[in-house]
């Protein structure tokens, strides 16, 4: 049974143009993310499902500088992309990963894929009911349903945000959710505006190079000790 970690990532950003490319620390925030995907132990292989639009270009680029594996597709249907990616590469279950949550906890991508196989179940996440920080957020799901959503759903929406079709048709699928020992869902650390970027640099610079993976319970120490951010 092979997990693919498929982080989704384009340079076309209405709030924040090409924030997947810009610096933290000295890496790309793409790089930082696929850096911390890499962590987690469920996972068997890592691929960036980018767009087939030339300026994703750069996005193929340093993917392949970091020995990931790339697959381009549609930039509106991104469930298409997904789809697309894990037929291509025959995945039996899918972890899907945006490439604007450089927080990411790998911890959290091992329990989801656990609670999925355990549970022997279609759809498995951590915010149904949310109780993490918003950028913390991981789901993965099978390939059987990933292709049925890929056959069935119609709506815009359905299509651009890949899970919907999924989480909204409960009597159709199994689905499962881990929550967190403390309700942190008021916390944004997802990057979609320059505010975020600010945010998230200011977390990286203070506790990167102590541990380049640092934790959860590491960034709400730091936030607890700093309340100016």
């Amino acid at each position: 049974m092979k997990v693919s970690a498929i982080i989704q990532a384009r340079t076309g950003s209405s709030r924040l143009p090409g924030k997947v490319l810009k610096e933290i620390c000295g890496l790309p925030v793409l790089v930082h993310v696929i850096n911390r995907v890499k962590q987690a132990k469920k996972v068997n292989e890592i691929i960036v499902a980018t767009t087939d639009k030339a300026s994703d270009e750069v996005i193929v680029d340093i993917s392949e500088m970091e020995n990931i594996k790339v697959f381009r597709g549609s930039e509106e249907d991104v469930l298409e992309r997904y789809y697309k990616t894990a037929l291509h590469f025959k995945s039996d279950i899918i972890v899907r990963i945006t490439s604007d949550n450089p927080l990411t906890d790998h911890r959290l991508i091992d329990k989801i894929v656990e609670n999925l196989i355990i549970h022997n179940a279609d759809y498995s996440c951590n915010n149904m009911p949310s109780t993490y920080p918003y950028g913390l957020d991981c789901e993965c799901f099978t390939f059987q349903v990933l292709e049925e959503a890929f056959f069935n759903a119609k709506d815009k929406y359905e299509r651009e945000h890949v899970t919907p079709y999924i989480r909204e048709n409960k009597e159709l699928f199994k689905i499962v959710s881990i929550k967190g020992n403390d309700n942190y869902s008021h916390l944004r650390w997802t990057l979609d505006t320059q505010e975020d970027y600010n945010h998230i640099k200011e977390i990286f610079e203070n506790l990167y190079h102590k541990n380049k993976y640092f934790l959860t319970e590491d960034i709400i120490q730091f936030l607890q000790e700093n309340k100016r951010i």
